[in-house]
Order: structure tokens, then sequence, then C-alpha cells
């Protein structure tokens, strides 16, 4: 098994990495870090959620950066504003015993974009940003990404499925193609992506793929629950009583589905909040805060609306309703049995769903077995 100073970790962030209990690399850590802290091409990590993707190329991306350069070095890209505000964060953690200050800032919506300017007018070494605002930003030419040497697009499909494709492009046309490389990682590589890949990754660009047997995490175990759209609130009741003490997210399809759940459970005393699209930024941030601060229990979410949540010790995930898209389920399912803890994906299902769930199985290469409450 490889130590961080084995995979070539300067001393200095295996001591901060040490400091946050993070001693043994994990497989994607252990494959990418090498390649990536001597990356001569463009670079493609196909991952699940929770496997370490962060630290896997937020390392590498902290050592190609020159301090005593006053200029944009690295650019990570990344679907929502909480995955950006964690992405920031963890960045700055790492570099807490640098014998130079690296300095990165996180740019996003739902917050004024003055501010922000005002940040980037300092020094800055590293952005982390949302398409949109970043897009915001070039077109007001406040940013100059020429001297950008590592691109990263972190949870690529997930920004495809959320329409940000157009701006992928615009930000990748307006970095210089010679001077970057660029680092894609995802959790899956649909079709979208694929052209994505084409037209801006270099055709001898190294590849890995953690797991392939297993697009889901193996720590997650797989259930459906049958039931009725008449027996749906009871069943769902049940199946939260017997995990009184697990905290975990309920997925739903629509911000009106989200909500009337919501409402529900809270009557029947249950710790729960929502999050969905048209909620105030400021609500969302209320919401998250208290979710990942444990004074919330469960959270009941739309798709797009969890997008980058990444909360430790979930015991489980619960589909009211089955997701529109296959990537979904892996997505929801990847919000539990992070960081080698084990998890449960559970799925209330509709007779004229059964198949599927089969459907499921045979895509994801999983067993969904059957639970009775």
């Amino acid at each position: 098994m490889s130590t961080f100073k084995d995979l070539g970790i300067h001393k200095n962030y295996v001591k901060s990495l040490h400091e946050l209990g993070i001693k043994t690399p994990t497989a994607i850590q252990q494959q990418a870090i090498p390649i990536l802290i001597n990356a001569k091409t463009d670079f493609i990590g196909l991952a699940q959620t929770g496997t370490g993707k962060t630290a896997a190329y937020g390392l590498p991306v902290l050592h190609k950066v020159d301090p005593n350069k006053k200029a944009v070095q690295g650019l990570i890209i990344a679907p929502t504003r909480e995955l950006v505000q964690q992405i920031k964060k963890q960045l700055f953690k790492f570099t807490k015993y640098n014998d130079k200050k690296i300095f990165i800032e996180g740019v996003y919506g739902g917050e004024k974009i003055d501010m922000q300017i005002a940040n980037l007018r300092r020094v800055t070494h590293i952005i982390v940003a949302t398409p949109g605002r970043l897009v915001d930003l070039l077109d007001k030419n406040i940013i100059d990404l020429n001297h950008i040497n590592t691109v990263v697009l972190d949870e690529a499909d997930e920004m495809l499925s959320m329409g940000f494709k157009k701006d992928l492009t615009t930000i990748l046309s307006a970095t210089n193609k010679s001077a970057r490389k660029t680092w894609l990682f995802s959790a899956t590589m649909p079709e979208d992506l694929k052209v994505i890949v084409k037209r801006y990754i270099s055709k001898d660009a190294a590849s890995i793929e953690i797991d392939r047997e297993s697009i889901v995490n193996a720590n997650i175990s797989h259930h459906f629950v049958q039931t009725t759209i008449g027996n749906k609130p009871e069943t769902l009741i049940k199946l939260l009583e017997d995990r009184e003490e697990a905290r975990g997210i309920i997925f739903c399809r629509t911000k009106a589905g989200t909500q009337a759940l919501k409402q529900q459970l809270q009557k029947e005393g249950f710790n729960v909040d929502a999050l969905e699209g048209d909620m105030t930024q400021k609500e969302r941030d209320k919401v998250m805060r208290a979710f990942k601060n444990t004074n919330l229990q469960i959270l009941i979410s739309t798709d797009v609306s969890a997008r980058g949540i990444d909360v430790n010790n979930l015991g489980f995930v619960m589909h009211h309703q089955l997701p529109e898209h296959l990537e979904y389920y892996t997505h929801r399912s990847g919000r539990t049995a992070r960081a080698g803890k084990k998890g449960e994906s559970i799925a209330l299902v509709l007779p004229n769903e059964l198949q599927r769930v089969n459907d499921i199985e045979k895509a994801l290469g999983i067993k969904i077995k059957e639970l009775t409450v």
C-alpha cells in the first residue's frame, strides 16, 4: 500500500493530510496522483462520488502552482456552489504548512458578483468556480485565463445534466489550449460528455477507471420496497422509524413533491427539511448548514438541488420515486457510504415499476433486493 509520500506528495502537504486524518491514499488517489504530478498530457478519471477525487486532483494542482507568480494558474470547475465551497476549503486546509501562501478564490452564483470581483483583483493562484458565474466574469473581462496550466472539470457528467454544456465550451475556449492540461473527473461517461472529451481533451490523454465492474460504490446495499400510491406515506414512515438513529436523504422528482413530503413528515414529528430549486440561496444555505451540523436528521431533495452535497456519515438514501435517468440513481446512491463507510439505498416502487428495477440492476451490475416492512 502506497503512502502519500511514495506518490510524490511534498512533505508539507503530507503533514497537513495527516493532521486532517488522511493517512492512506484511496484507489483513485493512488492511481491518479503519480500521473497528474508529472502530467505531460490531459487526463480522464472515472470514479464514483465519495472516493477522494478532490485530493486526487487538488494536491497535483497545488504542486503545479508557482506562488511567486502573480497569475491564475489553476482552474477547477464544479457543478454547484456547495461543491465549490467545499473544494476551496479542502485545498486551503492542504496548504496549512506551505512555506509560501497559495491564494485560492471561489466564484459562484447566489452571492454578489461585486464582492467576488474585488476578491479576484487580489493575487489569486487557483480559481474554483461554477460554470455560469465564471462565464459572467469572463464576459466582464475580469479574469485572464491565459496563464492557466491546469483546468479540472469535476463531476463533469453532473455539469452536463444541469445544462452547462455551452458554458463549459465557452470556458475551455477562453484558456490557452497549448499551455494548459485538462483533467476530467466524472462518475459516468454519457454521450454528451464524450463530445466534450473529443473536442477538448487530447487523444493521448491518460485514463483510469476505478472499480470498472461496479459503477456504484460496493459499500452500498440496494433494496426496494413494493408499495402503492395510497400506501406510500405509511411505508416511508415505517422505513424511517426503523432507522430512527440514522441520517439520510430522501429524493423526490419534483419541487412540489419535495415540499409536500416535507410537510407530511414534519406533521408526523420527523426532523426533516427540504431543498428544491425555487428556494433562495439564503434559505438553501440555512438548510445545508443544519444538515451538515447534524441539527437536521433527514433532508428531502430534488436531484438537481442535491448536486454537490457532500455530507459524511449518512446511513441511507431513499428514492421516493425512481429517478428518470440511470445516472441519477448512481448519484443519489453515492451520497451514502462515503469514505469507506457502509450505507443503504432504498427505493419505494409501485407494481408497474418492477421492470424498471430490473433495468437498473442490469445496467449497473448490482442486485436490488426486496425488503418487506
